[in-house]
């Protein structure tokens, strides 16, 4: 009897052995190959300097005014995932995209995920990278609580809100759920280990911009892959997700004021289940509208990603409302 069962340790321990030496030769080799992706992969932005990392910001167009597109929560690589909006919303506008510590090209910091901490960084970056105010914030999903913490904290640079169905403090509240899970920022190493990249690889188009309507380069959809393989649910991503609860509180009591313009583009829930509350995404933004004359919602068909399949429609939206609020 010991010697099977020492026979069965020694097995089990060299199986382990074994397991863990795959590993690391996994994580090696990811470590090499993305080390050499990012230098051919700079970013097709521009850096600026943000307490002691680099963030990347894309610039496009010229105008009078300066639009500010902000990204949801896990959204790995905004830049690219906003560019067929941003390209035609530079048609007669500045717009400017900001990619947020761990999103994108930008660096990952150990500085803490909080709506503060992360507003302000968005606010130096701005200034940094020489684009002055006032600015037009077009918040994406959880960005709309930077947007309205932005407004409210820097009032005199924001001179209009346009939100892409974006999260906004009393929505929880108003939809009777709860906030996401807790995560254990433990698993934020999963990415440095190239378990993402090995997802990716197994699923590639889960990490990146739904293509239905081709306005996606194939270059710009693999570039997003490799960004996947680099960032995806990396520990900034998962730190902001907890945070989430936090940021709904400091956020709670603010609202947009009456003489600031606002647009805010949500689904029209098309194909989903009525709540038997007669409550929709629409009901919902319009509790915070305070000046029907200057601030408006408007439903559009699509998924909680509405620049993913409605682009002609936000941007003739934003046309009209720019040329209203001037």
């Amino acid at each position: 009897m010991k010697k099977i069962t020492k026979h069965f340790l020694r097995i089990s321990r060299n199986i382990l052995l074994f397991l863990l030496s795959v590993l690391l030769l996994f994580t090696i080799v990811h470590q090499i190959i993305t080390f050499v992706e990012k230098k051919q992969n700079p970013t097709i932005g521009q850096y600026v300097t943000v307490g002691d990392h680099q963030m990347s910001l894309y610039t496009i167009g010229n105008g009078p005014q300066t639009i500010v597109l902000l990204p949801g929560l896990g959204t790995t690589a905004p830049i690219l995932d906003f560019m067929p909006l941003a390209t035609e919303l530079s048609k007669g506008n500045r717009v400017v995209i900001v990619e947020p510590f761990g999103y994108g090209f930008s660096d990952i910091t150990s500085r803490e995920r909080t709506l503060e901490n992360e507003v302000e960084e968005i606010h130096t970056a701005l200034h940094a990278a020489g684009i002055d105010a006032p600015y037009i914030l077009m918040p994406h999903s959880l960005s709309g609580l930077h947007a309205i913490y932005y407004a409210n904290t820097y009032a005199d640079e924001v001179s209009a809100v346009i939100g892409i169905d974006c999260t906004l403090p009393k929505m929880v509240e108003y939809f009777e759920e709860e906030t996401p899970a807790q995560i254990p920022l433990a698993l934020g190493q999963l990415v440095n280990l190239g378990v993402m990249r090995l997802l990716t690889f197994l699923a590639p188009d889960n990490f990146i911009s739904d293509n239905s309507d081709h306005i996606y380069s194939e270059e710009n959809l693999a570039l997003q892959r490799k960004l996947s393989n680099w960032k995806a649910q990396n520990k900034n991503v998962i730190d902001q997700n907890n945070h989430i609860s936090d940021s709904i509180a400091l956020t709670y009591d603010l609202s947009f004021r009456e003489d600031l313009p606002v647009l805010l583009f949500t689904t029209d829930e098309t194909g989903k289940k009525a709540r038997e509350d007669g409550k929709t995404s629409v009901s919902f933004m319009e509790t915070y509208i305070t000046n029907p004359s200057l601030q408006k919602v408007i439903a559009l068909p699509g998924s909680h990603y509405l620049h993913w399949s409605c682009t002609d429609e936000i941007c003739s939206g934003v046309h009209d409302f720019l040329m209203h609020i001037r």
